[in-house]
């Protein structure tokens, strides 16, 4: 039977964590005290929650002496009770669907006494000036910084920042412009998206226009230099041109490149560098020198009065031309976010004061009623009160037959009426909708970094500096040690190696392709949680799944009743009687049996049930057992002349409930769950990724055996209590084996927590998603299948990205200090490093792209189009 989590859920905020290791040592811990059931840790946010009949301050110590000093959150650091507001209780409720379980989970809020797990009020907000890694890091650090923030991150591929606790957004602005940048609360997604769509046409046509007027002098220039053009300056009329042309190219460098020199000017009054740092030093320096050669030649040696006006303009309009194609780029891996705001309802039908009045869907109030025509999506989340009809939740599922809604059954914002006409009422409106939540959920989970992304982060936080540093060296060696012109020399090396290196190409790498895959993940249904599931789930060794409601429909049948001593009808009556108190979906079939046979089912009195073992209470006068053999055996009640035929219906996949009236076995009932119809073909695909598929379920082993002979499971571990799952995953993960764990009861909450990918599948309780790292949004194996291949491409393609960017960067810096030089003669012009260094940058932003054309290997013809 179910084992219901018990105890509070307690917020903290906990130091000193740098991986994930830390998190499972943490992890690990706390689950081994007794009255801990759930443990679920953000490293980035450095915030865990755990449930336990423990006390605030006992875990606190515990943690804390493991070396992470640990501190309760108190009330002002947890967001205000949303829940309480609206009444959602966190009881289970297996007939809502995944996307409302999920919603109901995102807006469960902190009660007052700060012993739930929020996730935190979110605020975000627009960046400007963010130009690479650099930029980054130093945006998270002046957000962080602000009072009340308990997390923040900047999303660089979006130019966008997550900011999660309670700080004004006032101060978060004030924060970032400090830091000199600059940024803007976003109130409304569907327009924040939109005003980000014009001022991104707005900066690819500035970029266009700043790129013409560079080229179009600096072209002209680099042409008559090539074809054998005089480029040194010699007393008398050419010093007259080279002068005017020095202006020109100043004009340039402001009208076109003005922007870097902003920026690196914010940069150097943050106390920075970034990427127009190197910009604005190598051609400001291959102009500031140009124009001493030109004004005072005779300061610098016949040899080297060349000058590097084009190489200025050139780089300028190469550089503007790279970021126009990177911009271009960008705006398609917004794709997810743009369907899924689609998806919401402009206008709904209120009946008020009996008119119906279409309204404006921000105007929908909590327990309007409201009325949906065929063709029309719905507004908000509600529950139908008149009519009946077909919708179309594909959208948000990914499941492509339509759901039959009818009085008292749920909706969900954004999915779609097709036939009958019905009316519902509102439960959940604004931010509070299914589909809202979804949103924020993808739009947190593209703000993730993953640990590979980190480590890029903070090489890239640092790379300015060091780069500038090895500059100056190159510069140095040639001035020193160079053949002459040793100042020609030292500048083109300087300039270059300015020039040709890419911040942008690292800081881009990995967030780009996050927001892809993780858009793509979306579109089958699979809300990523957070970065370190993408990546590891790419590298799993292990599938542990529960059997009932996850290889299994969830939804049990009584086939057969055994009884000698009373009437079948009786015996299921009494069981009926009893069961109507239990939530377990076996209670459930047993008294769908009796209804279906019109049996009246009498209360049960001292009703308790026994974690693993079954149900006991009183009935009708008779006390009545109903479990396990293992239970009874405890019990010396002796079923033994039952055994053949709970064999018999054990081998054909049905699960037998012992019964026993007073003390005295009276005979079984057998329930039988279908596997579902697509379990098998789910778990062939993970056997072709090399993946190991066990089964942990509290079942009998013969019926567990036989469920598992049919869905094709490599291994069973059955008869397991709901609270050693957790203990049977840390088994594999101590073997040093990658263990993701499938469930979607209350009872695999621990177990979900302590796998190293936990996922959520369809209509998971609110702790079954709460503790997950993955929410499937259909009740299919094949999401799992799903998000681990959707999880190997994008790491895959992440892993090019870096690669990419390394091994430009490596080979490129040396090449332009003149590595090469000494070997062949050949020292790297600064406009082929500037071309070099636009093209890097949409490089990777074209790889990461092609995620959005990658399928899962499964036949998805099926799967509807346009889907989140």
């Amino acid at each position: 039977m179910n084992e219901r989590a018990t105890g509070n859920r307690l917020l903290f905020r906990v130091e000193g964590m740098g991986c994930q290791n830390c998190v499972k040592k943490i992890t690990n811990a706390l689950i081994a005290q007794p009255g801990v059931t759930e443990v679920t840790i953000d490293l980035d946010a450095k915030r865990m929650k755990v449930t336990a009949a423990l006390s605030a301050e006992a875990i606190a110590a515990i943690v804390t002496e493991l070396g992470y000093p640990t501190t309760p959150l108190t009330d002002a650091e947890t967001r205000p009770s949303a829940r309480t507001a609206h009444g959602h209780p966190t009881e289970q409720h297996s007939a809502q669907s995944a996307a409302e379980r999920t919603a109901t989970n995102e807006g469960n809020d902190a009660p007052a006494t700060a012993t739930e797990a929020p996730a935190g009020r979110t605020c975000q907000l627009i960046l400007t000036g963010v130009k690479c890694a650099a930029c980054v890091a130093k945006v998270e650090e002046a957000l962080r910084g602000v009072p009340g923030v308990t997390r923040a991150s900047v999303n660089f591929a979006e130019r966008t920042a997550l900011v999660e606790g309670d700080a004004d957004s006032d101060a978060l602005v004030k924060a970032v412009e400090a830091a000199g940048y600059g940024a803007q609360v976003i109130q409304d997604d569907a327009s924040a998206m939109d005003e980000k769509a014009a001022a991104e046409q707005a900066f690819y046509k500035a970029r266009l226009r700043d790129m013409t007027v560079a080229l179009g002098l600096g072209v002209p220039l680099m042409l008559y230099g090539v074809l054998g053009g005089e480029m040194s300056v010699q007393p008398g009329l050419s010093q007259w041109v080279w002068i005017g042309i020095g202006l020109l190219t100043l004009g340039v460098l402001v009208k076109s490149g003005g922007h870097f020199f902003k920026g690196a000017w914010s940069a150097f009054k943050g106390h920075t560098a970034n990427m127009d740092t190197l910009v604005a030093t190598g051609t400001g320096v291959a102009w500031l020198y140009s124009m001493v050669v030109v004004l005072i030649p005779e300061a610098v040696p016949e040899s080297a009065r060349h000058v590097y006006f084009e190489a200025s303009a050139v780089i300028i309009g190469l550089i503007n031309l790279g970021l126009a194609l990177e911009t271009r780029a960008r705006g398609k891996t917004s794709q997810a976010i743009r369907r899924l705001l689609d998806l919401q309802a402009k206008t709904a039908r209120v009946i008020r004061d009996g008119q119906e009045l279409d309204i404006p869907v921000e105007a929908v109030q909590k327990d309007d009623l409201i009325r949906v025509r065929p063709g029309e999506k719905i507004p908000v989340d509600g529950e139908v009160t008149d009519g009946k009809s077909l919708v179309d939740e594909s959208m948000l599922t990914g499941e492509p037959v339509p759901v039959e809604k009818q009085p008292g059954d749920t909706v969900a914002a954004g999915t779609l009426n097709k036939t009958g006409t019905f009316v519902f009422r509102a439960t959940r409106v604004g931010k509070d909708t299914a589909l809202a939540q979804i949103i924020q959920m993808v739009k947190r989970a593209q703000n993730a970094k993953p640990a590979i992304g980190r480590l890029a982060d903070k090489i890239s936080a640092v790379f300015v500096p060091v780069v500038m540093l090895i500059a100056i060296a190159a510069a140095l060696i040639w001035l020193n040690f160079g053949p002459e012109p040793r100042i020609a020399h030292a500048l083109v090396a300087l300039t270059t190696v300015l020039i040709i290196a890419c911040p942008c190409a690292l800081g881009l790498a990995t967030p780009m392709s996050i927001m892809v895959g993780v858009g793509k993940a979306a579109e089958y249904g699979v809300l990523i949680r957070n970065g370190d599931a993408l990546q590891t789930a790419s590298n799993l060794d292990v599938i542990v799944v529960d059997k009932t409601g996850t290889v299994t429909e969830g939804k049990p049948k009584v086939v057969a009743i055994e009884s000698a001593s009373l009437d079948e009808r009786e015996l299921l009556r009494l069981a009926a009687g009893l069961e109507n108190s239990s939530e377990h979906p076996l209670a459930l079939s047993v008294v769908d049996a009796a209804r279906e046979r019109g049996l009246d089912i009498p209360p049960a009195e001292q009703f308790e049930a026994l974690s693993g073992k079954g149900v006991q209470g009183i009935v009708a006068g008779k006390r009545i057992q109903i479990g396990q053999i293992r239970w009874f055996q405890e019990q010396r009640i002796d079923f033994s002349a039952w055994q053949d035929k709970a064999d018999a219906h054990a081998r054909n996949a049905a699960t037998p409930l012992y019964i026993a009236v007073d003390g005295q076995p009276v005979g079984l009932i057998a329930v039988a769950d279908p596997i579902k119809p697509d379990s098998r073909d789910a778990i062939a695909r993970l056997h072709q990724r090399g993946l190991k598929v066990v089964m942990l379920t509290g079942d009998v082993r013969t019926t567990a055996e036989a469920v598992a002979r049919q869905a094709g499971i490599d291994e069973v571990i059955a008869e397991v209590l709901p609270q050693d799952k957790a203990h049977h995953v840390h088994q594999f993960k101590a073997q040093g084996l990658k263990v993701a764990m499938v469930g979607d009861g209350i009872n695999d909450a621990p177990a979900l927590a302590e796998a190293d990918v936990g996922f959520a599948i369809g209509s998971g309780t609110d702790v079954a998603i709460e503790s997950a790292d993955v929410v499937l949004m259909r009740s299919s194996l094949h999401g799992v299948a799903d998000a681990i291949e959707i999880s190997a491409a994008t790491v895959r393609n992440i892993y090019q990205n870096l690669f990419g960017a390394f091994i430009y960067n490596v080979a490129g810096i040396p090449i332009a200090a003149g590595l090469l030089y000494p070997f062949t003669g050949w020292l790297l012009n600064p406009v082929v490093a500037g071309a070099a260094m636009s093209l890097s940058s949409f490089t990777v932003v074209t790889n990461a792209n092609r995620l959005r054309l990658f399928k899962p290997s499964r036949d998805t013809s099926s799967l509807p189009q346009g889907g989140i």
